[in-house]
């Protein structure tokens, strides 16, 4: 296994873990742009302009473009988050320079102005569609409340309203800043060609012009707001609760992964014995999510409306005694076990591999081995969860429940 780098002149960051062992080949474009970077008037263009990006280019249509990625028997996709946006395909190694030529190919779109009118329609169908689905309400309207004016609580989707009202030379212009090749970094996992990489992406990608768009990083607050949202058709409350947690460049976020999985892992935590294995809810979970600059600690939970505030008060009363009195040994290291054998687990194909490495270079320009991950999450202690703990107490919180309830504790 060997870790290679390289920057054109025109910024656009080329690197690649390669495993001459490996089978297949994956290869990601890494935007670094999502929905933290809109201005409210542009709320949703990242996600909006994924889309777009399959629609065709200059040379392609985007019928060419599906069909050259099932030529080739890629397993191909997008998505958008709150920091990236990510272009990848997984191909058999004597594809990888057609592949990196196609997905160099779509990172330049046509951005025709009838695409963007019909795909306008679907987003907005997507956005309300999931306007009905009471979980991912929750969480959005959760990290809405939660980090107020900040920006990594804008909507992924955007709304029905900003997307409507979204141009098309507002995405144009948008494009242009934000997928500038200083703001892109070309990944690629298992058995890879570095030198055709390289050439490959200086023959196609070498001649886009750098804009030195930079993203704006602050540290986020947090707010502790209680809000309940009556809908009537769900058969049970949702509920996300959200409280501050290690940042993506803050070394405790190790030790943040390893409380989140003693608390509330979907097997054998804290949130699993009070309340999953006594069939007092359908769905107790906790997980630690590290952006640049803050992180957040998130519970789930979904129960019958009449059990929702008990359920919450039990979720309390076990913060409240990890805050006061720590972690056994026994479930730190029962943790550890399985922290690091899903890190090792996903890291077995270079597909799984190609997030992990994309996503250390996008975020910390780093990179890190299954071995670097393996290391520091054994070297955990119970002291290093007691110290996360006191930076960021899970009793000061933001709480969202969606459902038939009308309020929680009278709010």
């Amino acid at each position: 296994m060997e870790f290679r780098e390289h920057t054109l002149p025109n910024g656009l960051s080329i690197v690649a873990e390669v495993n001459p062992q490996a089978y297949s080949t994956s290869i990601g474009f890494f935007v670094e742009t999502g929905a933290r970077d809109e201005t409210a008037v542009e709320a949703g263009v990242s996600h909006f302009l994924e889309h777009m990006v399959f629609k065709g280019t200059p040379t392609r249509t985007a019928e060419d473009v599906n069909r050259e990625f099932d030529e080739m028997g890629a397993h191909y996709n997008a998505f958008t988050s709150e920091e990236s946006t990510v272009y990848y395909a997984a191909v058999l190694p004597e594809y990888q320079r057609t592949a990196m030529e196609l997905l160099s190919d779509i990172m330049r779109p046509s951005l025709r102005e009838e695409d963007f009118d019909t795909e306008k329609q679907v987003i907005v169908e997507e956005i309300r569609m999931y306007e009905d689905q009471p979980p991912f309400c929750a969480d959005e309207k959760c990290k809405a409340a939660f980090f107020g004016k900040h920006a990594l609580g804008n909507s992924v989707l955007g709304t029905v309203g900003s997307v409507s009202d979204l141009s098309v030379d507002a995405m144009r212009s948008y494009f242009e800043r934000r997928y500038s090749p200083d703001n892109i970094s070309v990944v690629g996992t298992g058995k890879i060609d570095f030198e055709e990489m390289v050439a490959t992406a200086q023959r196609c990608c070498g001649v886009w012009k750098p804009s030195q768009s930079r993203r704006t990083i602050e540290a986020a607050k947090g707010h502790s707001v209680v809000d309940c949202l009556q809908k009537e058709g769900a058969a049970q409350e949702y509920v996300i609760q959200l409280a501050l947690a290690p940042a993506a460049e803050d070394k405790d976020r190790f030790a943040a992964k390893i409380l989140a999985t003693v608390l509330g892992d979907d097997s054998g935590s804290r949130l699993y014995w009070e309340l999953i294995d006594t069939g007092l809810a359908e769905h107790a979970s906790m997980g630690h999510y590290d952006y640049q600059g803050s992180g957040l600690f998130m519970v789930y939970l979904s129960c019958s409306p009449e059990q929702t505030e008990d359920n919450l008060a039990r979720v309390a009363r076990i913060f409240a005694d990890v805050e006061a009195n720590g972690v056994l040994e026994t479930e730190l290291q029962q943790a550890k076990q399985k922290v690091q054998s899903r890190v090792v687990l996903s890291g077995e194909k270079p597909r799984g591999r190609l997030f992990s490495v994309g996503g250390n270079w996008t975020q910390r320009r780093e990179y890190r081995s299954v071995r670097d991950d393996l290391d520091d999450v054994a070297a955990v202690t119970v002291g290093d969860l007691c110290e996360v703990l006191t930076k960021y107490p899970l009793s000061r919180n933001t709480t969202t429940a969606i459902g038939p309830l009308t309020s929680l504790n009278g709010r």
